[in-house]
Protein backbone atom coordinates (compact mmCIF):
# COMPACT_ATOMS: atom_id res chain seq x y z
CA UNK A 1 0.00 0.00 0.00
CA UNK A 2 1.48 3.36 -1.27
CA UNK A 3 1.52 6.33 1.55
CA UNK A 4 -0.36 9.60 0.96
CA UNK A 5 0.97 12.11 -0.97
CA UNK A 6 2.24 14.70 1.05
CA UNK A 7 3.94 18.10 -0.79
CA UNK A 8 5.27 21.44 1.16
CA UNK A 9 6.00 24.73 0.28
CA UNK A 10 8.71 25.77 2.44
CA UNK A 11 9.58 29.84 1.77
CA UNK A 12 12.12 31.81 3.31
CA UNK A 13 10.32 35.15 4.72
CA UNK A 14 12.94 37.90 3.95
CA UNK A 15 10.91 39.55 1.40
CA UNK A 16 7.50 39.16 -0.97
CA UNK A 17 6.33 36.15 -2.57
CA UNK A 18 8.10 35.43 -5.72
CA UNK A 19 6.24 34.89 -9.15
CA UNK A 20 8.57 31.61 -9.33
CA UNK A 21 7.11 30.90 -5.61
CA UNK A 22 3.70 30.90 -6.15
CA UNK A 23 4.08 28.52 -9.03
CA UNK A 24 6.56 25.88 -7.21
CA UNK A 25 3.74 26.57 -4.16
CA UNK A 26 0.83 26.21 -7.04
CA UNK A 27 2.55 22.92 -8.60
CA UNK A 28 2.97 21.36 -5.27
CA UNK A 29 -0.91 22.48 -4.37
CA UNK A 30 -1.59 20.31 -7.61
CA UNK A 31 0.32 17.37 -7.57
CA UNK A 32 -1.51 16.93 -3.77
CA UNK A 33 -4.65 18.04 -4.26
CA UNK A 34 -4.92 16.24 -7.52
CA UNK A 35 -4.37 12.60 -5.27
CA UNK A 36 -6.13 13.19 -2.37
CA UNK A 37 -3.01 13.93 -0.56
CA UNK A 38 -1.68 17.01 1.65
CA UNK A 39 -0.21 20.02 0.80
CA UNK A 40 1.73 21.84 3.90
CA UNK A 41 3.25 25.62 4.63
CA UNK A 42 6.38 25.66 6.34
CA UNK A 43 8.07 29.01 6.70
CA UNK A 44 12.01 29.00 6.81
CA UNK A 45 12.96 31.57 9.20
CA UNK A 46 16.16 30.36 10.55
CA UNK A 47 17.94 33.42 9.35
CA UNK A 48 16.99 35.35 12.01
CA UNK A 49 18.51 38.95 10.57
CA UNK A 50 16.80 39.16 7.65
CA UNK A 51 13.38 37.22 8.17
CA UNK A 52 10.35 39.39 9.41
CA UNK A 53 6.90 38.50 10.32
CA UNK A 54 6.24 41.52 7.44
CA UNK A 55 7.63 39.18 4.78
CA UNK A 56 5.58 35.88 6.30
CA UNK A 57 2.77 38.19 6.39
CA UNK A 58 3.28 39.06 2.50
CA UNK A 59 3.71 35.36 1.45
CA UNK A 60 0.62 34.30 3.78
CA UNK A 61 -1.52 36.84 1.69
CA UNK A 62 -0.21 35.62 -1.77
CA UNK A 63 -0.85 32.62 -1.56
CA UNK A 64 -4.50 33.10 0.03
CA UNK A 65 -5.17 35.19 -3.29
CA UNK A 66 -3.81 32.62 -5.66
CA UNK A 67 -5.92 29.91 -4.04
CA UNK A 68 -3.85 28.14 -2.47
CA UNK A 69 -5.03 26.85 0.66
CA UNK A 70 -2.92 24.53 2.32
CA UNK A 71 -3.28 21.65 5.65
CA UNK A 72 -2.87 22.07 9.06
CA UNK A 73 -0.90 25.07 11.13
CA UNK A 74 2.21 26.69 9.56
CA UNK A 75 5.52 25.27 10.50
CA UNK A 76 7.56 27.37 11.73
CA UNK A 77 11.43 26.22 10.92
CA UNK A 78 13.03 28.13 13.52
CA UNK A 79 11.07 27.27 16.64
CA UNK A 80 11.78 23.21 15.34
CA UNK A 81 15.97 24.16 16.16
CA UNK A 82 15.89 21.64 19.37
CA UNK A 83 14.91 18.80 17.69
CA UNK A 84 17.18 19.60 14.43
CA UNK A 85 20.09 19.66 17.21
CA UNK A 86 18.77 16.43 18.52
CA UNK A 87 18.76 14.74 14.47
CA UNK A 88 22.49 15.86 14.82
CA UNK A 89 23.35 14.06 18.10
CA UNK A 90 21.65 11.08 16.83
CA UNK A 91 23.79 10.79 13.93
CA UNK A 92 26.64 11.08 16.42
CA UNK A 93 25.09 8.05 18.30
CA UNK A 94 24.59 6.36 14.81
CA UNK A 95 28.09 6.65 13.82
CA UNK A 96 27.12 8.93 10.85
CA UNK A 97 28.52 11.84 12.30
CA UNK A 98 31.34 12.82 14.58
CA UNK A 99 33.25 15.43 16.15
CA UNK A 100 34.99 17.92 14.42
CA UNK A 101 37.30 20.31 16.66
CA UNK A 102 38.59 22.30 13.76
CA UNK A 103 39.38 25.54 13.68
CA UNK A 104 38.49 28.10 10.80
CA UNK A 105 42.03 28.75 10.45
CA UNK A 106 42.96 25.45 10.19
CA UNK A 107 40.49 24.57 7.57
CA UNK A 108 41.25 27.29 5.37
CA UNK A 109 45.00 26.59 5.58
CA UNK A 110 44.03 22.97 4.64
CA UNK A 111 41.78 23.93 1.43
CA UNK A 112 44.86 26.53 0.47
CA UNK A 113 46.95 23.86 0.50
CA UNK A 114 44.94 21.48 -1.60
CA UNK A 115 44.96 24.23 -3.98
CA UNK A 116 47.91 24.78 -4.64
CA UNK A 117 48.72 21.43 -5.36
CA UNK A 118 45.70 21.33 -7.67
CA UNK A 119 43.57 19.23 -6.14
CA UNK A 120 39.84 19.57 -5.54
CA UNK A 121 39.91 21.92 -2.30
CA UNK A 122 37.58 19.45 -0.33
CA UNK A 123 38.27 19.36 3.45
CA UNK A 124 39.07 16.51 4.68
CA UNK A 125 38.79 16.84 8.63
CA UNK A 126 41.25 15.11 10.64
CA UNK A 127 38.86 14.46 13.45
CA UNK A 128 36.74 11.83 11.15
CA UNK A 129 38.03 8.42 12.37
CA UNK A 130 39.75 9.89 15.53
CA UNK A 131 39.83 8.10 18.92
CA UNK A 132 37.54 9.73 21.33
CA UNK A 133 40.02 9.52 23.94
CA UNK A 134 42.26 12.26 22.01
CA UNK A 135 39.26 14.73 22.10
CA UNK A 136 40.10 18.54 23.24
CA UNK A 137 37.52 19.99 26.08
CA UNK A 138 37.16 22.74 23.49
CA UNK A 139 34.22 23.53 21.26
CA UNK A 140 33.31 20.76 18.74
CA UNK A 141 30.84 20.95 15.31
CA UNK A 142 28.98 17.95 14.21
CA UNK A 143 29.82 16.76 10.88
CA UNK A 144 28.43 14.18 8.60
CA UNK A 145 30.56 11.09 7.34
CA UNK A 146 29.81 11.51 3.61
CA UNK A 147 31.09 8.69 1.63
CA UNK A 148 34.41 9.79 0.18
CA UNK A 149 34.49 7.24 -2.82
CA UNK A 150 31.72 6.25 -5.22
CA UNK A 151 28.68 8.44 -6.84
CA UNK A 152 25.55 9.71 -5.23
CA UNK A 153 22.51 9.31 -7.74
CA UNK A 154 19.46 11.72 -7.18
CA UNK A 155 16.51 9.88 -9.14
CA UNK A 156 15.03 13.30 -10.41
CA UNK A 157 11.31 13.06 -11.73
CA UNK A 158 12.05 16.37 -13.86
CA UNK A 159 16.06 16.20 -14.64
CA UNK A 160 16.07 12.65 -14.67
CA UNK A 161 19.48 10.85 -13.26
CA UNK A 162 21.88 13.39 -11.97
CA UNK A 163 24.98 11.76 -10.62
CA UNK A 164 27.25 13.72 -7.89
CA UNK A 165 30.85 12.41 -7.62
CA UNK A 166 31.08 11.40 -3.93
CA UNK A 167 35.20 13.12 -4.13
CA UNK A 168 33.37 16.69 -4.29
CA UNK A 169 31.52 16.60 -1.69
CA UNK A 170 33.12 17.22 2.08
CA UNK A 171 31.63 16.01 5.34
CA UNK A 172 28.72 18.43 5.75
CA UNK A 173 28.40 20.62 9.27
CA UNK A 174 25.08 19.45 10.39
CA UNK A 175 25.55 21.46 14.14
CA UNK A 176 27.67 24.48 14.33
CA UNK A 177 30.39 24.30 17.17
CA UNK A 178 27.83 26.98 18.93
CA UNK A 179 24.75 24.17 18.86
CA UNK A 180 22.66 25.34 15.87
CA UNK A 181 21.15 23.68 13.07
CA UNK A 182 22.48 24.23 9.35
CA UNK A 183 19.58 24.55 6.87
CA UNK A 184 20.58 21.79 5.55
CA UNK A 185 19.97 19.29 7.97
CA UNK A 186 16.98 21.27 8.85
CA UNK A 187 15.21 20.87 5.63
CA UNK A 188 15.49 16.94 5.79
CA UNK A 189 14.11 16.49 9.85
CA UNK A 190 11.41 19.12 8.76
CA UNK A 191 10.39 17.10 5.71
CA UNK A 192 10.91 14.05 7.22
CA UNK A 193 8.76 14.77 10.18
CA UNK A 194 6.07 16.44 8.41
CA UNK A 195 6.17 12.96 6.06
CA UNK A 196 6.77 14.58 2.57
CA UNK A 197 6.82 12.05 0.29
CA UNK A 198 7.64 14.60 -2.96
CA UNK A 199 9.98 17.70 -2.61
CA UNK A 200 9.08 20.00 -6.12
CA UNK A 201 11.21 22.52 -5.61
CA UNK A 202 13.17 24.98 -8.00
CA UNK A 203 16.46 23.63 -9.73
CA UNK A 204 18.67 25.89 -8.10
CA UNK A 205 18.32 23.56 -5.01
CA UNK A 206 19.48 20.35 -7.23
CA UNK A 207 23.22 20.78 -5.87
CA UNK A 208 21.61 20.55 -2.02
CA UNK A 209 19.84 16.97 -3.01
CA UNK A 210 22.85 15.22 -2.96
CA UNK A 211 23.99 16.49 1.23
CA UNK A 212 20.28 16.21 2.25
CA UNK A 213 19.72 12.86 0.93
CA UNK A 214 23.42 11.47 2.62
CA UNK A 215 21.02 13.22 5.79
CA UNK A 216 18.44 10.94 5.01
CA UNK A 217 20.79 7.67 4.47
CA UNK A 218 22.28 8.82 7.93
CA UNK A 219 19.52 8.60 9.05
CA UNK A 220 17.65 5.13 7.58
CA UNK A 221 14.91 7.66 6.60
CA UNK A 222 12.88 7.23 3.48
CA UNK A 223 14.54 9.62 0.19
CA UNK A 224 11.53 11.03 -1.07
CA UNK A 225 10.64 12.02 -4.68
CA UNK A 226 12.84 14.34 -6.00
CA UNK A 227 11.45 17.05 -8.41
CA UNK A 228 13.63 20.26 -9.45
CA UNK A 229 11.43 22.46 -11.78
CA UNK A 230 13.55 25.22 -13.60
CA UNK A 231 13.08 28.27 -12.68
CA UNK A 232 11.11 31.19 -14.74
CA UNK A 233 12.80 33.65 -16.87
CA UNK A 234 11.93 36.89 -18.47
CA UNK A 235 10.67 37.30 -22.26
CA UNK A 236 14.31 37.90 -23.35
CA UNK A 237 14.98 34.33 -21.95
CA UNK A 238 17.61 36.21 -18.87
CA UNK A 239 16.68 35.35 -14.94
CA UNK A 240 13.67 37.12 -14.32
CA UNK A 241 14.09 40.33 -12.48
CA UNK A 242 12.46 43.72 -11.67
CA UNK A 243 13.38 45.21 -15.38
CA UNK A 244 10.60 42.76 -16.89
CA UNK A 245 8.20 43.75 -14.97
CA UNK A 246 6.30 42.64 -11.66
CA UNK A 247 7.84 39.96 -9.99
CA UNK A 248 6.16 39.98 -6.84
CA UNK A 249 2.58 38.18 -6.96
CA UNK A 250 0.70 40.41 -4.77
CA UNK A 251 1.83 42.99 -7.21
CA UNK A 252 -0.11 40.88 -10.04
CA UNK A 253 -3.12 41.09 -7.87
CA UNK A 254 -3.12 44.68 -7.76
CA UNK A 255 -2.29 44.90 -11.53
CA UNK A 256 -5.59 43.34 -11.45
CA UNK A 257 -5.46 39.97 -13.02
CA UNK A 258 -7.75 37.70 -12.09
CA UNK A 259 -6.38 34.90 -9.75
CA UNK A 260 -7.92 32.04 -11.47
CA UNK A 261 -6.42 33.48 -14.60
CA UNK A 262 -3.37 33.28 -12.55
CA UNK A 263 -3.06 30.27 -11.81
CA UNK A 264 -4.40 28.46 -14.84
CA UNK A 265 -1.17 30.38 -16.83
CA UNK A 266 1.54 29.64 -14.12
CA UNK A 267 0.40 26.26 -13.96
CA UNK A 268 0.87 25.83 -17.70
CA UNK A 269 4.52 28.51 -17.43
CA UNK A 270 7.13 25.52 -17.81
CA UNK A 271 4.10 22.56 -17.23
CA UNK A 272 1.81 21.14 -20.47
CA UNK A 273 -1.03 18.30 -20.89
CA UNK A 274 -1.36 17.68 -24.64
CA UNK A 275 -3.12 20.92 -26.15
CA UNK A 276 -4.82 21.51 -22.89
CA UNK A 277 -4.83 25.56 -22.81
CA UNK A 278 -7.99 26.96 -20.69
CA UNK A 279 -8.61 25.08 -17.62
CA UNK A 280 -10.15 24.80 -14.44
CA UNK A 281 -8.23 24.52 -11.20
CA UNK A 282 -10.50 20.84 -10.65
CA UNK A 283 -9.44 20.02 -14.19
CA UNK A 284 -6.15 21.27 -13.46
CA UNK A 285 -5.85 18.86 -10.84
CA UNK A 286 -6.53 15.72 -12.37
CA UNK A 287 -4.29 16.31 -15.41
CA UNK A 288 -1.16 17.42 -13.67
CA UNK A 289 1.47 14.85 -13.40
CA UNK A 290 5.43 15.86 -13.29
CA UNK A 291 6.17 14.14 -16.22
CA UNK A 292 4.66 17.41 -18.09
CA UNK A 293 7.11 19.55 -16.22
CA UNK A 294 9.60 20.70 -19.32
CA UNK A 295 13.03 20.81 -18.24
CA UNK A 296 14.00 24.48 -20.05
CA UNK A 297 13.32 27.69 -17.98
CA UNK A 298 9.84 28.87 -18.85
CA UNK A 299 9.35 32.76 -20.25
CA UNK A 300 6.66 34.70 -18.87
CA UNK A 301 4.80 36.20 -21.43
CA UNK A 302 2.61 39.24 -20.47
CA UNK A 303 0.03 38.79 -23.44
CA UNK A 304 -0.27 35.36 -23.09
CA UNK A 305 -0.86 35.59 -19.44
CA UNK A 306 -3.74 38.53 -20.36
CA UNK A 307 -5.59 36.66 -23.14
CA UNK A 308 -6.14 33.12 -20.50
CA UNK A 309 -6.71 36.11 -17.69
CA UNK A 310 -9.41 36.92 -20.45
CA UNK A 311 -11.50 33.61 -20.94
CA UNK A 312 -10.89 33.08 -16.87
CA UNK A 313 -13.19 36.81 -16.99
CA UNK A 314 -15.32 35.34 -18.97
CA UNK A 315 -16.40 32.15 -17.08
CA UNK A 316 -16.41 33.86 -13.93
CA UNK A 317 -19.47 33.58 -11.40
CA UNK A 318 -21.06 36.88 -11.36
CA UNK A 319 -20.87 36.87 -8.16
CA UNK A 320 -17.38 35.90 -7.39
CA UNK A 321 -15.98 38.45 -9.70
CA UNK A 322 -17.63 41.25 -8.49
CA UNK A 323 -16.47 39.80 -4.85
CA UNK A 324 -12.72 39.91 -6.53
CA UNK A 325 -13.24 43.27 -7.91
CA UNK A 326 -13.46 44.78 -4.64
CA UNK A 327 -10.33 43.12 -3.51
CA UNK A 328 -8.49 44.42 -6.52
CA UNK A 329 -9.31 47.86 -5.65
CA UNK A 330 -8.39 47.65 -2.11
CA UNK A 331 -4.99 45.91 -3.31
CA UNK A 332 -4.72 48.59 -5.68
CA UNK A 333 -5.45 51.34 -2.95
CA UNK A 334 -8.09 52.57 -5.41
CA UNK A 335 -11.52 53.90 -4.09
CA UNK A 336 -14.38 51.03 -3.14
CA UNK A 337 -17.52 50.98 -4.95
CA UNK A 338 -20.72 52.66 -3.43
CA UNK A 339 -23.56 50.39 -3.10
CA UNK A 340 -25.25 51.84 -5.33
CA UNK A 341 -22.35 51.33 -8.19
CA UNK A 342 -21.88 47.57 -6.51
CA UNK A 343 -26.06 47.11 -7.72
CA UNK A 344 -25.54 48.50 -11.09
CA UNK A 345 -21.91 46.52 -11.68
CA UNK A 346 -23.79 43.02 -10.98
CA UNK A 347 -26.13 43.77 -13.53
CA UNK A 348 -23.65 44.75 -15.87
CA UNK A 349 -20.97 42.04 -15.15
CA UNK A 350 -22.84 39.61 -17.89
CA UNK A 351 -21.53 41.60 -20.43
CA UNK A 352 -18.65 43.53 -19.19
CA UNK A 353 -16.94 40.09 -18.76
CA UNK A 354 -17.01 38.99 -21.96
CA UNK A 355 -14.53 41.67 -23.38
CA UNK A 356 -12.16 42.48 -20.28
CA UNK A 357 -8.92 40.61 -19.67
CA UNK A 358 -8.08 42.32 -16.72
CA UNK A 359 -9.84 44.09 -13.76
CA UNK A 360 -8.55 47.85 -14.60
CA UNK A 361 -10.33 47.36 -18.44
CA UNK A 362 -13.40 46.07 -16.55
CA UNK A 363 -13.53 48.99 -14.52
CA UNK A 364 -12.53 51.36 -17.74
CA UNK A 365 -15.58 49.64 -19.83
CA UNK A 366 -17.94 50.07 -16.78
CA UNK A 367 -17.00 54.08 -16.25
CA UNK A 368 -20.60 54.59 -17.87
CA UNK A 369 -21.89 53.32 -14.12
CA UNK A 370 -19.23 54.92 -12.00
CA UNK A 371 -19.58 58.09 -13.22
CA UNK A 372 -22.22 60.78 -11.37
CA UNK A 373 -24.60 63.79 -13.25
CA UNK A 374 -23.62 65.61 -15.17
CA UNK A 375 -21.49 63.96 -17.12
CA UNK A 376 -18.49 64.92 -18.76
CA UNK A 377 -17.87 64.68 -21.83
CA UNK A 378 -14.28 63.99 -23.96
CA UNK A 379 -14.09 66.32 -26.69
CA UNK A 380 -14.83 63.52 -28.90
CA UNK A 381 -17.85 62.69 -27.83
CA UNK A 382 -18.85 66.20 -27.94
CA UNK A 383 -18.41 66.48 -31.59
CA UNK A 384 -21.34 64.46 -31.41
CA UNK A 385 -23.75 66.23 -29.79
CA UNK A 386 -24.12 69.63 -31.71
CA UNK A 387 -27.46 71.35 -32.06
CA UNK A 388 -29.17 68.45 -34.25
CA UNK A 389 -28.31 65.74 -31.85
CA UNK A 390 -28.80 68.02 -28.68
CA UNK A 391 -32.89 68.68 -30.35
CA UNK A 392 -33.68 64.49 -31.32
CA UNK A 393 -32.45 63.40 -27.61
CA UNK A 394 -34.42 66.61 -26.28
CA UNK A 395 -37.54 64.58 -28.59
CA UNK A 396 -36.32 60.88 -27.26
CA UNK A 397 -36.87 61.46 -23.32
CA UNK A 398 -40.75 61.71 -22.86
CA UNK A 399 -41.25 58.57 -24.88
CA UNK A 400 -38.77 57.07 -22.42
CA UNK A 401 -40.51 58.19 -19.96
CA UNK A 402 -43.52 56.09 -20.19
CA UNK A 403 -41.75 52.87 -21.95
CA UNK A 404 -41.54 49.79 -20.28
CA UNK A 405 -37.81 49.00 -19.09
CA UNK A 406 -36.68 46.17 -21.56
CA UNK A 407 -34.51 46.04 -24.44
CA UNK A 408 -37.64 44.75 -25.95
CA UNK A 409 -39.50 47.92 -25.39
CA UNK A 410 -36.89 50.46 -26.09
CA UNK A 411 -35.31 49.20 -29.36
CA UNK A 412 -38.72 49.77 -31.32
CA UNK A 413 -39.20 53.48 -30.04
CA UNK A 414 -35.54 54.40 -30.56
CA UNK A 415 -35.25 52.89 -33.90
CA UNK A 416 -38.31 55.39 -34.76
CA UNK A 417 -36.96 57.90 -33.65
CA UNK A 418 -33.76 57.23 -35.88
CA UNK A 419 -36.49 56.74 -39.06
CA UNK A 420 -38.28 60.28 -37.95
CA UNK A 421 -35.41 62.33 -38.09
CA UNK A 422 -33.66 60.48 -41.69
CA UNK A 423 -30.84 59.49 -39.84
CA UNK A 424 -29.49 55.42 -38.94
CA UNK A 425 -29.61 53.81 -35.54
CA UNK A 426 -25.43 54.36 -36.00
CA UNK A 427 -26.25 58.56 -35.81
CA UNK A 428 -28.16 58.36 -33.33
CA UNK A 429 -25.84 55.48 -30.69
CA UNK A 430 -23.19 58.52 -30.87
CA UNK A 431 -25.37 61.25 -29.41
CA UNK A 432 -26.33 58.65 -26.89
CA UNK A 433 -22.80 57.39 -25.80
CA UNK A 434 -21.88 60.82 -25.43
CA UNK A 435 -24.58 61.50 -23.25
CA UNK A 436 -25.21 58.48 -21.24
CA UNK A 437 -21.24 57.71 -20.94
CA UNK A 438 -18.78 61.04 -22.01
CA UNK A 439 -16.98 58.91 -24.87
CA UNK A 440 -17.49 57.34 -28.29
CA UNK A 441 -16.38 53.87 -27.00
CA UNK A 442 -18.72 52.42 -24.77
CA UNK A 443 -20.99 49.33 -24.20
CA UNK A 444 -23.95 48.96 -25.66
CA UNK A 445 -26.34 51.61 -25.94
CA UNK A 446 -29.38 49.55 -24.46
CA UNK A 447 -27.04 47.76 -22.69
CA UNK A 448 -25.89 51.01 -20.54
CA UNK A 449 -29.47 51.98 -20.19
CA UNK A 450 -31.38 48.77 -18.64
CA UNK A 451 -27.77 49.34 -15.95
CA UNK A 452 -28.19 52.79 -14.89
CA UNK A 453 -31.64 52.74 -15.00
CA UNK A 454 -34.83 55.11 -16.38
CA UNK A 455 -34.22 57.77 -13.89
CA UNK A 456 -30.74 58.37 -14.65
CA UNK A 457 -30.80 57.47 -18.41
CA UNK A 458 -33.67 60.26 -18.74
CA UNK A 459 -31.74 62.70 -16.49
CA UNK A 460 -28.19 62.10 -18.21
CA UNK A 461 -30.27 62.67 -21.60
CA UNK A 462 -32.30 65.65 -20.38
CA UNK A 463 -28.33 66.94 -19.67
CA UNK A 464 -26.72 66.72 -22.67
CA UNK A 465 -29.69 68.09 -24.20
CA UNK A 466 -29.42 71.74 -22.85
Amino acid sequence: MTSPVVTRFAPSPTGYLHIGGGRTALFNWLYARGRGGKFLLRIEDTDRERSTPEATAAILRGLSWLGLDWDGDVVSQFERRDRHAEVAHQMLRRGTAYKCFSTQEEIAAFRAAEEAAGRYPVFLSPWRDADPSTHPDTPFAIRMKAPRTGETFIEDQVQGRVVIQNATLDDMIVLRSDGTPVYMLAVVVDDHDMGVTHVIRGDDHLNNAARQQMVYDAMGWQVPTWAHIPLIHGPDGKKLSKRHGATGVEEYQAMGYPAAGMRNYLTRLGWAHGDAEIFTSDEAMKMFDLSGIGRAPARLDFKKLENTCGHHMAMADDAALLHELEAFLAAAGRPALTQAQVERMHLALPFLKKSAKTFPELMEKAAFLLIDRPVVTDDKAAESLDSVSRGILKSLTPRLQSASWTKEALEPILTEIAAENGIGFGKLAAPLRAAIAGRTVTPSVYDMMLVIGREETVARLSDASQ
